[in-house]
């Protein structure tokens, strides 16, 4: 009956402390080998960070994204301050833009390297991919002096079926390009998806920009509004999710309260 069940709830509630939450979406579910992937590859980058002070200041990770010419913005950013007694505020359902223009960005601890917007009608396939890697390598050459010196620099990516093509790999076999592993399915721990691409939409949604050119515009701007130490931030933060993957033993773990050992 009601009664029983309301009964329920308060035991849940006020005596076992209980709450009712949503579920959190994810990629996949992960099986077993997937979690032991992700927390191996967590501790191999840990390690290698731990022993190498200089090791984050070397890391020059990018990947690729869509930004629209209107896209929705969040419900935190249409929210309102209201009267007890006011009536909520109501807004039309909408839909993302078809018009779009992929955006390519390549960073480190100190801020971009290299970004580049992708031409109409061209996919990123392999052979583009690795005229964009040519332009990073030149980049890192003129903004990155002594990481090109002595070829310390290290690239890092996604699993993108471009992004580990046989052309791909000679290309970094042939110029000695130090590289690290990205587990697949893993937006959580690839800086781009968990800091870059959110902090430059964010401030866009809910714009709606007249044309190509001021998308881009616009993109660039917010781009360059990100403040060095919001990148240093970044990188610590890359290397607590380490931790946390590591605690989570590879599971997913974005909004969980994790207790975590950075000794």
């Amino acid at each position: 009956c009601v009664g029983c069940v309301w009964c329920g709830c308060l035991i849940l509630v006020d005596n076992l402390c209980m709450r009712r939450v949503n579920a959190r979406l994810v990629p996949i579910h992960l099986n077993f080998f997937q979690k032991h992937h992700r927390e191996q590859v967590s501790l191999d980058l840990l390690d290698r960070a731990n022993s190498d002070p200089t090791f984050m200041e070397r890391i020059t990770t990018g990947d690729e994204t869509w930004v629209y010419e209107y896209d929705m913005q969040t419900s935190q950013q249409s929210s309102e301050w209201r009267g007890k007694d006011e009536p909520k505020p109501k807004k039309p359902c909408q839909s993302r833009s078809k018009i779009k223009v992929m955006l390519i960005v390549f960073f480190d601890i100190r801020g971009v390297v290299h970004h580049e917007f992708v031409p109409e009608g061209q996919t990123v396939n392999k052979d583009y991919y690795l005229t964009v890697l040519r332009r990073l390598r030149e980049n890192i050459r003129r903004k990155r002096p002594q990481l090109w010196k002595d070829n310390s620099w290290i690239f890092h990516d996604d699993n993108a079926p471009s992004h580990r093509a046989n052309i791909i790999n000679d290309f970094k076999a042939k110029h000695s390009i130090n590289t690290i592993e990205q587990p697949p399915y893993s937006p959580d721990l690839a800086p781009c998806d968990f800091f870059l691409f959110p902090k430059l939409k964010l401030p866009l949604r809910g714009t709606r920009f007249e044309s190509i050119k001021d998308v881009k515009q616009n993109s660039q701007r917010e781009l360059k509004a990100i403040p060095e130490r919001a990148y240093k931030k970044c990188f610590d933060d890359w290397k607590k999710r380490w931790h946390m993957c590591i605690a989570s033993n590879g599971a997913y773990f974005e909004g969980d309260k994790i207790n975590i050992d950075e000794d």
